[in-house]
């Protein structure tokens, strides 16, 4: 399993419950507004775009995890933790995801699954073994905004080209069909959308409203411009005030039973 780090204790990440946050290494987007671009690539540092971010995430201490010391941790936190929280990066890409659920399950721990929803096969799998206690998933954009939204080039199921994501992009219909999942799944979920001025707007919210119609949950999280993002340019906008995503607050009511701005 890729670690890429490890937050030993949070109260906010699984609700109502203490929890450990694992971050997977890896992912198959490039959002340009993510704040974890350390973790975006298969391994830590590197020639690429991001290796000024590695090096910059491994001198603030941060470096990759092996597996049997983070199952040392949780050991010694079981009774003081109720939860893992396993987010990325993408978990679902990661190869040998239910072995390693399983085996932090044993230590009797619930689990919170993070994901995009590019797998829907691997979080049917994962349900129906029951090694997921609650899920959330980022619905990034409506549908045609997702290829600017999360970098990578998107394809619909009408373009025949179902099963390119594996290589370049991503498979629309896979996004539709992961959330349909997860409605139906009876466990608590969460559908999340990071509102980045430029990219998400008011009408965004009716048009990822309709795809989700009739959600539990639905938060609308505020955009962090504060810290390292994959695109740079993006660290200079200004975040909607607290009117515009109340309005967009208002929209969302419309669509899903609950939603609020966190």
């Amino acid at each position: 399993m890729k670690i890429g780090a490890l937050q030993k204790f949070s109260l906010l990440d699984y609700p109502e419950h203490l929890s450990a946050i694992i971050f997977t290494q890896g992912c198959n987007f490039r959002c340009q507004f993510c704040y974890n671009p350390m973790l975006v690539l298969p391994v830590w540092g590197g020639k690429s775009k991001y290796a000024a971010l590695f090096r910059s995430k491994r001198q603030k201490g941060h470096p990759g995890i092996k597996e049997d010391d983070l199952f040392v941790f949780l050991q010694a936190r079981v009774g003081k933790l109720d939860a893992v929280v396993i987010t990325g990066g993408e978990p679902t890409i990661q190869p040998d995801l239910a072995r390693f659920i399983t085996k932090i399950k044993k230590l009797g721990y619930l689990i919170k699954l993070d994901t995009n929803g590019s797998n829907p096969e691997i979080i049917k799998k994962l349900i129906a073994k029951k090694l997921i206690d609650y899920i959330a998933m980022d619905i990034k954009a409506p549908e045609e905004k997702y290829q600017r939204v999360v970098g990578k080039k998107v394809y619909p199921v009408k373009s025949g080209k179902a099963g390119a994501e594996q290589f370049n992009g991503v498979d629309f219909n896979k996004i539709r069909k992961s959330v349909k999942i997860i409605k139906e799944s009876n466990l608590p979920y969460e559908f999340r959308t990071t509102i980045v001025p430029g990219l998400i707007d008011q009408d965004d919210i009716a048009r990822i409203g309709e795809l989700i119609k009739g959600a539990d949950k639905w938060y609308l999280q505020q955009f962090k411009s504060n810290m390292p993002l994959i695109n740079k340019k993006l660290e200079k906008i200004k975040a909607y005030n607290s009117s515009e995503l109340a309005a967009m607050q208002r929209i969302g009511l419309k669509y899903a039973k609950q939603c609020e701005v966190r």
